[in-house]
């Protein structure tokens, strides 16, 4: 039975290709991302060269709401978390995003 993996910040670099990696090992791949710092135009290039879809949903992992309607959703089987901030001159100007 084909195993199912959550990505948060899957539409980002590291995330993005962790994606097409999944895929070409024959996992199905579900995305969470709210696009803060990536854009969907990355999942559909993995998709492309994976020839295989990926389940895609813009939420922000904060909002409990709607990362509970994912689940209730999706039959995840585990999560790989790259979801977060990366502008470090940011991180110092508003901490408490960051944290």
């Amino acid at each position: 039975m084909q195993k199912t993996i959550l990505v948060t910040g899957g539409a980002g670099y590291i995330g993005s290709h962790t994606c097409l990696e999944l895929l070409n090992a024959n996992y199905k791949v579900v995305v969470v991302d709210n696009l803060s710092n990536s854009k969907v135009d990355s999942l559909k290039r993995v998709e492309q060269l994976s020839n295989k879809p990926i389940t895609f949903h813009q939420a922000d992992i904060r909002s409990t709401k709607a990362i509970k309607a994912i689940f209730d959703k999706e039959a995840i089987d585990a999560v790989i978390h790259f979801a977060g901030l990366n502008a470090v001159g940011e991180s110092t100007e508003i901490p408490l995003a960051y944290y």
